[in-house]
């Protein structure tokens, strides 16, 4: 059975996070396990708690996976600040992990920020360059590049940008556009724009984590990144619109495990 390791926040309203990751991963039919970096506070209205884990803690829990079941990939999501980046760098390093996806989370959902100022440079120096693959979305691309997205033309120049500054296969999401889903990647000089439909789906919580963990486990079962993207992206597609039924007052979670059938 091939592994993923995700090193990210719990939601403990379970839509986003390291829950999603590991219902993400499961439904993938792979093994999950887990590093947490931080303790949140929060559900499908807003944010409104956060406990960081310490780098040493971390270090440890990272060091208890890698001395024991190995990784076939890693997926890593929030980090809030530049301690518990470095933290997760030296470690991935030191074990010399492999098919790393970074979700560079910034900000949640429902607008709340997930990482400090200072964070954003220690992603870009640190860590970046161990990763196979980051996907931002819109916002966080702009911030990563500098450059205002408009449309499908500024989501190809924040792309070649991020890409010069890190030398990171680089996926800019497109699920913030008005009329499409599409998302575009960019690696060495190369692009390849993945289409979407806008799904008439308001429960998007965990969007983000979802995608890159579905992309880490393709990776982790030997697949090429192109075709890890697509079948993330079609997996998505099919959570999104399978949908859920949940009496959540704010943007919901998907329905992770909408492929599975469990009998009765």
């Amino acid at each position: 059975m091939k592994t993923v390791l995700t090193i990210a926040g719990s939601d403990c309203s379970g839509g986003a996070g390291i829950q999603a990751d590991i219902k993400t991963i499961a439904a993938h039919k792979i093994y999950a396990m887990s590093a947490i970096t931080a303790l949140t506070a929060q559900n499908t209205t807003g944010l409104y708690g956060v406990a960081l884990t310490k780098p040493n803690f971390l270090t440890k829990q990272l060091d208890c996976i890698f001395a024991d079941i190995v990784p076939d990939a890693v997926k890593i999501g929030m980090l809030a600040n530049a301690a518990i980046i470095e933290a997760v760098a030296r470690s991935l390093k030191k074990y010399k992990a492999k098919n790393i996806v970074v979700d560079p989370v910034m900000v949640s959902t429902s607008g709340s920020r997930l990482i400090n100022a200072g964070a954003v440079n220690s992603l870009k120096k640190k860590l970046f360059s161990l990763a196979a693959l980051i996907t931002p979305n819109i916002p966080e691309a702009e911030v990563l590049s500098g450059v205002k997205i408009k449309n499908k033309r500024d989501m190809l120049a924040a792309a070649r940008k991020i890409y010069a500054d890190t030398g990171a296969s680089v996926l800019v999401k497109g699920g913030h556009l008005k009329h499409c889903a599409d998302d575009i990647l960019y690696c060495n000089g190369k692009t390849r724009w993945f289409k979407g439909k806008k799904i008439n789906n308001p429960n998007t919580h965990g969007t983000g984590c979802t995608l890159s963990s579905a992309i880490a486990c393709n990776l982790a079962m030997g697949r090429g990144l192109e075709q890890s993207i697509q079948n993330a992206k079609n997996y998505i597609t099919g959570a999104l619109k399978a949908g859920i039924d949940l009496p959540a007052k704010g943007a919901g979670p998907l329905n992770h495990c909408y492929n599975l059938r469990f009998k009765t």
